[in-house]
């Protein structure tokens, strides 16, 4: 079986607003065949935004991106697949909303975003920003732990929705 790449969903404020539209972009990554493998709803500070996009500090749009994500609630969520990155990166779009618009009518950024800024949605664009964004949303998580202990059961489909909590979990009747 192929290892499944894990990589990190945000639905930001303009979309979290929208109850329907949050429904359907859960949809969508349920139907593109993701598994949820953690969530969580936060309200980030601006230090905390300031810090999740440090990498673009010093650029023209730093600031309004950070003080975006800490303007109201966002859900996070680890998403399992193969090829995950790459994936929800095209689900997405481009980050540029009327480019999305125009190129991938049916992305999610075309279909909810914005501006450039409130383009509803953020996927990691790397193994390596996908570790730091886990590790920065779900410090607790240990991604070694849940490859030894919990990827077989997501591999094997050994797992359901908890519909309600928008999360996968282990069948119970395996786990016993």
């Amino acid at each position: 079986m192929k290892c499944l790449d894990l990589t990190l969903a945000i639905i930001k404020p303009n979309a979290t607003k929208v109850p329907h539209v949050v429904k359907a972009i859960r949809d969508r990554i349920l139907r593109c065949g993701f598994f949820v493998v953690r969530t969580s709803e936060v309200q980030l500070s601006i230090k905390e935004a300031e810090e999740f996009y440090k990498e673009h500090k010093g650029k023209f749009f730093y600031e309004r991106l950070s003080s975006f994500l800490a303007s109201g609630p966002v859900h996070v969520h680890i998403l399992a697949g193969v090829n995950s990155i790459i994936l929800w990166r095209r689900i997405l779009g481009p980050a540029r909303v009327y480019q999305a618009k125009a190129e991938y009518p049916n992305s999610i950024r075309a279909l909810y975003g914005v501006t450039d800024t409130r383009n509803s949605a953020h996927g990691s664009d790397s193994e390596q920003s996908a570790l730091r964004e886990i590790h920065f949303f779900f410090p607790n998580f240990d991604i070694d732990n849940w490859r030894s202990n919990e990827e077989c059961y997501f591999q094997s489909c050994q797992v359901k929705l908890k519909e309600k909590e928008f999360i996968h979990e282990i069948c119970p009747s395996i786990r016993a």
